[in-house]
């Protein structure tokens, strides 16, 4: 299933808690929230419209919806959990970077989320088959195609000694990806080069590191900075004969940027 279907079943699951808002007076409000830009997410945002309208429900006819962006600020998060919550949306779609602030903001309020990470080591639900609390949602794999994404690197340039991978530390489940990663390399039998960076002002001397090291590739892991930052980065200071791998949402922002 693709991510979008994913989204649309999102749709769907969030008109869940509607019912209990239908009988009382007003329109009831969803909150939706990303850490990534309006301008990002139009994709994401049309699939969601589509799923709450294949359960009856239209934005502006019986339903309103709270969009609500970070634009790649994971810092202004908690205050936009607890505007949501004050707001009393009948429920939150949210994404996993987001999960962390909403569950501290409420613990009644539901929430839809769709994630990469583990939702349980993370922390959003109790177990899958049964999430308890106010959570749940759909999971896609990320830290699973670590190894190929660094296969495919490998392929690309068989000679290159060294690969480095840029992650951010302050990721959620980035301890998971790292062990993805170093496992992969040691498969691969080439030298990871872990380099961290956890804003665009740490692009700079992560990608001086690895020029010093000789990176002949680079694999963009786990990481939070703006996706335009990081590819604009790696287009100036990496040389542009190394390949590199992207996130599909990294090279769709370059590709507009």
């Amino acid at each position: 299933m693709k991510r979008r279907s994913f989204i649309t079943l999102l749709g769907g699951a969030a008109a869940w808690p509607l019912a209990a808002h239908g009988q009382q007076p007003g329109m009831p409000l969803i909150g939706f929230l990303r850490s990534s830009s309006a301008a990002n997410s139009a994709q994401f945002v049309g699939a969601f419209q589509r799923g709450l309208g294949e359960v009856g429900f239209v934005e502006g006819q019986n339903v309103a919806i709270d969009y609500q962006w970070t634009d790649d600020q994971p810092d202004r998060l908690p205050a936009i959990a607890a505007e949501l919550v004050q707001r009393h949306v009948a429920a939150i779609v949210a994404t996993g970077l987001t999960m962390p602030s909403l569950k501290a903001a409420t613990a009644t309020i539901p929430i839809i989320f769709v994630t990469g990470y583990d939702p349980v080591r993370t922390g959003f639900v109790t177990s899958l088959s049964r999430p308890g609390g106010n959570a749940t949602g759909v999971v896609f794999t990320v830290t699973d195609l670590v190894a190929k994404r660094l296969g495919l690197l490998g392929e690309l340039v068989p000679k290159a000694a060294v690969i480095a991978a840029l992650l951010d530390p302050n990721q959620l489940d980035v301890e998971a990806e790292l062990r993805e990663v170093e496992v992969a390399g040691r498969a691969l039998g080439r030298q990871i080069l872990i380099v961290k960076a956890a804003s665009d002002r740490d692009l700079k001397p992560a990608f001086a590191t690895m020029m010093q090291a000789g990176a002949g590739a680079l694999l963009v892991a786990a990481v939070q900075s703006s996706s335009t930052s990081v590819g604009s980065s790696s287009r100036s200071r990496f040389a542009t004969c190394c390949p590199r791998v992207f996130r599909r949402e990294t090279i769709r922002t370059l590709a507009v940027s």
